[in-house]
């Protein structure tokens, strides 16, 4: 379940548990509570009208980057969407370990955005808020500053019969009065804190719930370069005798943690709300967060939400959703202009990226050079363009390559297009797309003692060619190739690109069919049965000639059906050896071996039968030619004049063609 999901269930249904309707209520439905007239239906349970209230508590603020306060201000704009009736930090709140004035700054800063909140909130003294580093070397602590500032050091409030006690855990060692979270002497709670703390858990004895809050999680004894003693032994014991302590709440070690429920009292820390993570580990605790706890009479359930996850569904207009749906669909960055590409002399040029905006609103959009093969460098590296309604603009990269062979290594160069949606006081990021970068990339193809095939596992391999550089007119065309298929069964894919739309050839259960997209419907022509044999060599070809779709298998002709009309295309991938999805991944996969594929802008073949060639050989009317005897990198080479060398996809191999080829 997302953050967003889980926050509607928590907020929304919050007080939906238990109380089905009665038996009396059934005849008509009568229920004061209830009303329906449809009196043979299953009632619903009803909600209980039991008392709920929400609370939410933060973590830690400093210690992080400057900007960490926007971290904070966005947390504040998350819990007003979520409307608790009150916030509780855990300490943390400036940098400090300064002098007056600059902590004084800090604390107004803090202050400043969580008066935005719309319900009051609790602060707890954490070390950067008291520790003192300044020009009087004899001075302590920041104390007086932050009581002057957010109030007392320890303090308790009731709120719908419960209490909340904030705890002061950092008031240094009693014998010295040094103060340090890394010596066992100092993390002691005073003679006078344990007085008061007594007298709150006495006068809190009805409560349903305490909630107890501090700073540092004592509990732990040691945690890393910490030592907090045993002190909180004598805490826990009196809170356990207290009897309606449910749980302890703490902050400092900046990522999240659940320490269990130890007689009755559950044990939380938090990560931070602006803080250092020393590790990008969301799911593991390590994140910006806020936790809502659901509170009621005979139970309390908490949820962790990510900053910036909530949404106000306000903001979420019929214009934005119409932006983002076109976006979604329309916005397809275009690479404009080849770069030519001669390995062994280096390459020097412009990646020139246009990009259109479909919606109503300006977009920003980043382009980034993303390729790890170090051969190839892009100066800049990155470019951004604001784009208004409706308009084009163009995002050029310099792209340079150094002058060497190609190696197993090779990776082709791509681009990652980032967009950003400027809605009305709304900023939305698209998932990114990636582009490669349009290289004519002349590859030499020296001759092989053995003609090699392409093998593939009919579980994770293919090639995958970009079909939009096809360049495949609206009119007669040919597909073709050779393949040997070790397994047949359930639906598998030779030469695809069927999606509602394009062409393609399929080989399911050993039955060819060539089938083309035309007008508004599939044209398929089908072999009338099980052609294709384990383990045999056969040559299937697909041509349409602007009449009729043609299928033929072994030079036969095994199946013809008339069709007319303009040819739909899509931008989803070519696949040789599966068939792709509507995400442009591959489906389908086959097993076995092909070789020599090849696409052509004619109708090659007529009549009844014809004899294929061995070996295909390229010419003005092809458009991609693989002869699969070998990979260079990631690639496989393409003969005809665009070069456009399919990907290697999942576990591609190449082997000595064997008997029949």
């Amino acid at each position: 379940m997302s953050p967003i999901v889980a926050v509607g269930c928590l907020l929304v249904l919050a007080s939906c548990c238990g109380g089905a309707l009665s038996a009396q209520a059934a005849p008509g439905h009568a229920h004061p509570r209830f009303d329906s007239d449809r009196p043979a239906a299953k009632l619903h349970p009803l909600p209980k009208e039991d008392g709920v209230f929400h609370f939410v508590v933060f973590g830690d603020r400093t210690g992080g980057p400057k900007d960490g306060i926007k971290i904070l201000a966005q947390a504040v704009a998350d819990t007003n969407l979520l409307a608790p009736d009150l916030v509780i930090t855990v300490g943390d709140l400036v940098n400090g370990y300064n002098d007056d004035a600059p902590w004084k700054e800090q604390a107004e800063e803090y202050s400043s955005t969580m008066g935005k909140l719309v319900c009051p909130w609790f602060p707890v003294a954490g070390n950067h808020d008291l520790y003192y580093r300044g020009k009087d070397a004899n001075r302590r602590s920041h104390d007086a500053n932050f009581e002057a500032h957010f109030g007392p050091l320890w303090y308790a409030f009731e709120h719908k019969n419960c209490w909340f006690i904030a705890l002061h855990s950092d008031e240094g060692d009693p014998a010295t009065g040094e103060r340090s979270f890394g010596k066992a002497a100092a993390q002691r709670m005073s003679e006078a804190q344990f007085r008061w703390l007594e007298r709150v858990l006495q006068r809190a004895k009805g409560s349903d719930h305490v909630f107890v809050f501090l700073h540092h999680p004592r509990w732990l004894k040691r945690h890393e370069s910490a030592d907090y003693g045993d002190d909180w032994e004598h805490v826990h014991a009196l809170l356990q005798a207290a009897g309606n302590v449910s749980a302890v709440f703490a902050g400092h070690i900046h990522r999240m943690r659940y320490d269990g429920k130890r007689d009755g009292i559950e044990y939380f820390t938090l990560a931070a709300v602006g803080a250092t993570l020393t590790a990008d580990v969301p799911k593991a605790g390590y994140l910006h967060h806020v936790n809502v706890v659901t509170v009621r009479k005979d139970r309390v359930d908490m949820a962790t939400i990510p900053v910036g996850a909530v949404i106000d569904p306000r903001s979420i207009s019929g214009t934005t959703s119409a932006d983002v749906a076109k976006l979604a669909k329309d916005f397809v960055p275009k690479v404009v202009d080849r770069i030519a590409c001669v390995p062994e002399a280096g390459m020097v040029g412009d990646c020139v990226v246009e990009v259109k905006n479909p919606a109503s609103r300006p977009i920003e959009v980043t382009v980034l050079f993303d390729c790890k093969d170090p051969t190839f460098v892009a100066q800049p590296d990155h470019a951004h363009v604001a784009v208004p309604p409706g308009e084009t603009r163009r995002v050029v990269l310099g792209l340079r390559r150094l002058a060497r062979p190609l190696d197993p290594w090779f990776v082709w160069p791509a681009l990652e297009v980032r967009v950003d949606y400027l809605g009305d006081g709304l900023r939305v990021s698209m998932p990114p797309r990636v582009v490669k970068v349009d290289l004519d990339l002349a590859l030499d193809a020296p001759e092989l003692s053995l003609e090699h095939v392409l093998v593939l596992d009919g579980d994770t391999a293919c090639l995958a060619v970009d079909a939009g550089q096809l360049a495949l007119h609206d009119g007669p065309f040919t597909i073709e190739g050779f393949l040997r298929g070790s397994d047949f069964k359930g639906r598998r894919g030779f030469i695809n690109n069927t999606e509602s739309s394009g062409f393609g050839i399929f080989v399911n259960e050993g039955r060819p069919a060539f089938t083309v997209f035309l007008g508004d419907k599939y044209v398929s022509a089908e072999a009338p049965g099980r052609v294709l044999r384990d383990g045999v060599w056969h040559h299937v070809a697909g041509v349409f000639d602007g009449k009729e779709v043609r299928l033929y298998v072994d030079g036969k002709l095994l199946g013809r059906t008339a069709g007319v009309g303009k040819r739909k295309v899509n931008a989803l991938p070519l696949y040789v050896g599966a068939d792709t999805s509507s995400s442009g991944q591959p489906v389908s996969f086959f097993d076995g071996a092909i070789d020599e594929v090849r696409i052509s802008k004619v109708a090659r073949y007529a009549g009844d039968s014809f004899a294929p060639a061995r070996r295909f050989a390229t010419d003005g009317d092809t458009l991609l030619l693989l002869h699969l005897d070998r990979a260079v990198g990631v690639i496989t080479a393409d003969t005809a004049a665009r070069h456009l060398h399919p990907e290697l996809v999942g576990k591609v191999a190449f082997a000595e063609a064997g008997a029949g080829r």
